[in-house]
């Protein structure tokens, strides 16, 4: 990585974020836990596996269709934590607030973090609160992480996924990122685009209940399914192909994407998961997952190969074979 200052694109969660983690970061604090590079650290004190993670929350707008920063906050690092195989339990949160800020935007979004906790069985057990100079952040920026706990013969990694192995998406992509894209840019459409911000901790039990046929579970977040696809096949050594057609995309994002220029595969989601799972269990583990309210869309939508080691390869509408590289640049900044 060649950069002398930090660009936006560097926290987008695209090539720039993974370079920027694997070239600076690492050597810095390497170790076996980071060097995994999965959403959050597992280890063992005394015979008990733990999971535990970070995050930092800077959406703009903090209000928008179907949550709030503070949904966001919660949900994210619940769901970090969740796809280590985690249950997670106890969350703390920071929170930096731009001098002036309305007491009342702060109680809505207090508020919408204690609806989310509860919706995930968790608690918020400890936190900080800093306020800074006005103009020196804007309006609120929230830090949550947590903790949680890895139940036993259950071992998920980005690293573990193996040719043979079938993807399951659980639902539309890019929901949340076209969301806070229209409401943010004032743009009005027939139907309301929602975030699909939602803690999947419950959808990860029934998933879970499959213990060694789980080997992968990611939620593509910043960057998108895109991306995430990429750090899978990076981190296990893998090829991933998979079908255009298959992908889940709600109209209305799909055609916002295509007035805009943009690709679904590469936009945020809040409230989605990957899951790399064994072959023989994966019509099982769809259905689990389809049981959700929150997977009511969800489809297996490829396959890990043993083919082109690194890489992620679609098979297209017209039949043809795309090259998905991880995002390059920043496509839609603050979005959580």
């Amino acid at each position: 990585m060649k950069k002398d200052k930090i660009s936006g694109d560097l926290g987008g969660g695209g090539k720039s974020s993974y370079d920027f983690v694997k070239d600076i970061l690492l050597p810095i604090f390497d170790n076996p836990y980071l060097s995994k590079l999965d959403d959050g650290a597992v280890f063992d004190i005394n015979g008990t596996q733990f999971a535990f993670s970070t995050d930092t929350f800077v959406a703009d707008p903090i209000f928008f269709p179907g949550g709030s920063i503070g949904d966001l906050a919660v949900n994210g690092t619940v769901n970090d934590i969740s796809m280590c195989g985690a249950k997670p339990v106890y969350i703390s949160t920071g929170l930096i607030i731009e001098e002036g800020f309305s007491m009342d935007d702060l109680k809505i979004i207090l508020k919408d973090m204690k609806v989310s906790a509860d919706n995930a069985n968790v608690k918020i057990v400890t936190g900080d609160t800093k306020v800074v100079p006005k103009g020196a952040v804007d309006k609120i920026f929230i830090n949550t992480s947590g903790i949680g706990v890895v139940p036993e013969n259950i071992t998920v990694s980005c690293s573990n996924a193996k040719p043979g192995d079938k993807i399951i998406l659980s639902g539309t992509i890019g929901d949340h990122g076209i969301a806070m894209l229209t409401c943010r840019e004032g743009m009005e459409f027939e139907t309301k685009i929602k975030s699909d911000t939602a803690s999947l901790c419950n959808m990860v039990k029934n998933i879970l209940s499959f213990g060694r046929s789980i080997h992968v579970l990611r939620d593509p977040t910043r960057g998108g399914a895109g991306t995430v696809l990429n750090e899978i096949a990076l981190s296990s050594q893998v090829g991933i192909f998979f079908y255009e057609e298959k992908i889940p995309v709600k109209k209305e994002v799909a055609g916002i994407c295509e007035m805009l220029g943009l690709d679904p595969l590469y936009i945020a989601n809040e409230g989605k998961l990957i899951a790399v799972v064994e072959s023989d269990a994966a019509s099982e583990i769809l259905e689990s997952v389809k049981n959700d309210p929150l997977g009511v869309d969800a489809a297996i939508i490829g396959e890990v190969v043993s083919d082109f080691p690194g890489q992620v390869v679609m098979k297209t509408l017209i039949g043809g074979k795309r090259i998905v590289d991880m995002l390059s640049g920043e496509q839609l900044p603050r979005i959580c």
